[in-house]
This record gives structure tokens, C-alpha cells and sequence, in this order.
């Protein structure tokens, strides 16, 4: 069993998985100022709270966007389950070719989506991850991640609206009763929700005249289910498909060492 991590500005996701199921998924706020003891304590309640124990772990992965807690929570994990974690960035097997002006600077969280999509989906694929920020990323028909765009989050949009507006109340993000809208608060949800569906709507049908072919568009993230139901477009929701990626890499590289490993092994015994 794995145990995988994903840091983003907001939450933590903490999930496990066996083979291709996954078994649970949380989530917890990313807090930049803890340590790796208040992770400890946040990691071990998480793994209690599903039955699990932190020696029932065979390996850990982390994907972060969020440098400064990256290697707290790399610690954190390390002293509770004995093992290093892999922590997604370079150098590590992805099953993708990059065409990007820095690689290195590419979010972890748009490469392990990007694994998956490309795994379980048909190419060329657009995914849609509607977190803290909406990353687009595009892969091609050879499987080659080519770019994307990255446009504010939901709720930092309203968040941004409502604190610059004296008049205008923080409110939920909840669907509208329809989208002209009679009052402030409704108006605030119509015009958030309804505009992000029709950015993502016009943004996947503008890559798609880039391209010259049409691609399948799959939408993840926690602000995903509010959105994708306003789309015209036919999007997928994978609630998992960030964490399926982190598995298939996961997997890539720990079956990648196991043959560097037999063949050392193999070296050395002749």
C-alpha cells in the first residue's frame, strides 16, 4: 500500500492507494508555518480516522506546489511510516514527453494530471484542475505535454471581488437559481460560476482550433463540481485523476529501480 500527498496552496489532499484502487481520500489545509510534528499529529489522526497504520505502508509519494512545505511534510512522513517519500519533480519517469520552456518550473500537480489523462483518456487531452488556480494543460496526440494556461482560481476571483468591494458580502459558492440574477448575492454566484464555465468553454474550443483536432476535456479539482455542470461542452469529472497520476508514477519508478536493482545485483554476482 502507498501512501501519496498532495500539497496545493490551499489543502493537502492525503490519500492511499493498493495497486489501481484507491482506498481513501482526505483533505486537510495547507498551513505554511507548521512543522513537521503538527504534521505528524495531522497525518497520523488522518490514517487513524480510515483504519489505517502508518507500518502498513510499502512507499510514499508527494506532489507539491508549495515549496516551503514540501520538505516538512517529506519529514513528517518519513518519521511516521520509515520511508522515504518520492517527491514528484526532476528526474523522475512521468510516461510523458515535456515540450515546455523550463520544465523544471512545471507544477507537479499539471504533470501528474497530465500522466493520467494521457493513461486513461483519449489524446489529444485537455485537463481542467480548478483548485486555488484553474490550470489548463494540453497534451497531444503523441502524448507530448505542449503547455497551457493557468487563470485565478474561483473562489480567489470572488474572494478578490467581495474584499475590494465595500457593498458586495462574502457569500458561498453555491449554483444560482438561474443566471439573470434579481438580487446581489445571486448575481455574485451567477456571474462567477457562469463566467468561469464559459471561460473553460471557450478556452478548450480555442486549443482545439490551435491544434486542428478535437480533444477530450477532463475537469478535476475541488471547485470542479460546481463549474462543469454550467459547461456546454462535454467535460469529464475525475475527482481522482490528479491521485490516479501520482499511482502510475509512482508505479513507473519503483518498477524503473527494482530493474536497475536486479541488475546490479546481477552485476555483482558474476
Amino acid at each position: 500500500m502507498v501512501l501519496a500527498v498532495d500539497i496545493g496552496n490551499t489543502n493537502i489532499v492525503v490519500s492511499s492507494f493498493e495497486d489501481d484502487r484507491i482506498i481513501f481520500m482526505e483533505r486537510m489545509s495547507t498551513e505554511r508555518l507548521s512543522t513537521d510534528l503538527e504534521y505528524i499529529v495531522l497525518i497520523r489522526t488522518v490514517l487513524e480516522l480510515n483504519g489505517m497504520d502508518f507500518r502498513d505502508f510499502d512507499g510514499c509519494i508527494i506532489s507539491s506546489v508549495v515549496p516551503p512545505v514540501t520538505q516538512t511534510v517529506r519529514s513528517s512522513i518519513l518519521r511516521t511510516t520509515g520511508k522515504e517519500p518520492l517527491i514528484l519533480g526532476a528526474g523522475v519517469k512521468t510516461g510523458l514527453k515535456i515540450h515546455v520552456d523550463n520544465p523544471a518550473a512545471l507544477g507537479s500537480d499539471r504533470v501528474a494530471d497530465a500522466a493520467a489523462a494521457s493513461h486513461y483518456y483519449p489524446c489529444p487531452v485537455i485537463t481542467v484542475d480548478m483548485g486555488t488556480a484553474t490550470t489548463i494543460s494540453v497534451v497531444d496526440a503523441n502524448k507530448t505535454f505542449i503547455g497551457g494556461l493557468i487563470i485565478p482560481g474561483v473562489r480567489v476571483a470572488l474572494d478578490s471581488l467581495t474584499g475590494r468591494a465595500a457593498q458586495l458580502p462574502e457569500i458561498s459558492l453555491e449554483p444560482p437559481k438561474k443566471l439573470i440574477a434579481a438580487n446581489t448575492v445571486d448575481c455574485l454566484k451567477s456571474g462567477i460560476i457562469y463566467s468561469t464555465a464559459c471561460a473553460i468553454d471557450g478556452v478548450t474550443a480555442r486549443i482545439e482550433e490551435e491544434l486542428g483536432q478535437p480533444c477530450t476535456v477532463v475537469a478535476t479539482g475541488g471547485n470542479a463540481p460546481r463549474i462543469i455542470p454550467f459547461c456546454r461542452r462535454k467535460i469529464i469529472h475525475d475527482e481522482h485523476l490528479l491521485l490516479r497520476g501520482l499511482m502510475l508514477i509512482y508505479q513507473r519508478n519503483t518498477a524503473e529501480n527494482s530493474k536497475k536493482a536486479s541488475g546490479s545485483e546481477a552485476e555483482r554476482s558474476k
